[in-house]
């Protein structure tokens, strides 16, 4: 069963600027780690158990599901959920009409030393970004995601995802069909925009599609890069809301709550 995010993904041109102005913006960024295939990131970690992975690349990796994304502009750009089932959860997806990989194994050194793994099963395109990779741990989790939980500007964990999309109704089948709710019709007056509503564990995940006139900087995101995540907010119990810079933000549109 799907339990909720586990992480959101900011791809950025270079980890110590974004590191050092998410910093700056009230957040606690611990070092992460590098992958085996040309990433490293910095991640800011959740007491609601999600996370934002800052991702960047340490040499040119053009085959990457991310490389193409940062081209575009980076930002946030995907998106992953927790299961507790990883094999079910994967066929229920397929089953569903999501184009998705077998699982597959991934790791991450940390700078201490310490490997992590985990196995990750990925949508391909154009399922990717609307559909969520999915993860499932072999190291403890509690060992992928800092143990900072605390921050600054108050942030205590995700809130809502917005995805972006030409029209809401086949991503609806989808989940509807693994979380077993229909979801619920939402309105987006200041996008000029509609779609579905889904709870999934602490956390929302909304689908929308433009509607009219009004609709413009949705039509040009879905024209440069497809459906995809479009911007999240993050819970705060600080005294400051509203959207973060998004120079700051490194192109993620970001908002507290």
């Amino acid at each position: 069963m799907l339990r909720g995010i586990d992480h959101l993904v900011v791809v950025v041109p270079d980890l110590a600027a974004a590191a050092k102005s998410y910093a700056a913006l009230g957040f606690s960024v611990v070092p992460g780690g590098r992958h085996p295939v040309g990433t490293h990131n910095q991640l800011i970690a959740f007491a609601d158990g999600s996370y934002i992975e800052l991702i960047a690349f340490y040499e040119k990796t053009a085959e990457h599901k991310w490389w193409g994304p940062l081209q575009r502009g980076g930002g946030l750009v995907d998106f992953c959920m927790q299961t507790d089932d990883l094999l079910a959860d994967t066929a229920a997806l397929r089953r569903a009409g999501v184009a998705i990989d077998d699982p597959a194994p991934l790791s991450r050194k940390r700078p201490d030393g310490f490997q992590l793994a985990w196995v990750l099963s990925i949508p391909r395109p154009p399922h990717r970004g609307v559909a969520p990779f999915l993860i499932q741990d072999e190291t403890p989790r509690a060992e992928r995601i800092p143990r900072e939980t605390t921050h600054a500007n108050g942030v205590t964990g995700v809130g809502t995802l917005t995805v972006a999309v030409e029209d809401a109704a086949p991503a609806r089948r989808w989940y509807a069909g693994v979380l077993g709710q229909p979801g619920r019709e939402v309105e987006r007056h200041e996008l000029d925009a509609a779609g579905v509503r889904f709870e999934v564990g602490p956390h929302a995940l909304e689908l929308v599609a433009p509607k009219g006139a009004g609709a413009a900087s949705l039509n040009e995101w879905l024209r440069q890069r497809g459906p995809s995540p479009y911007a999240a907010t993050l819970r705060t119990t600080g005294r400051e809301l509203g959207p973060l810079d998004e120079g700051q933000t490194h192109g993620a549109k970001l908002a507290l709550v």
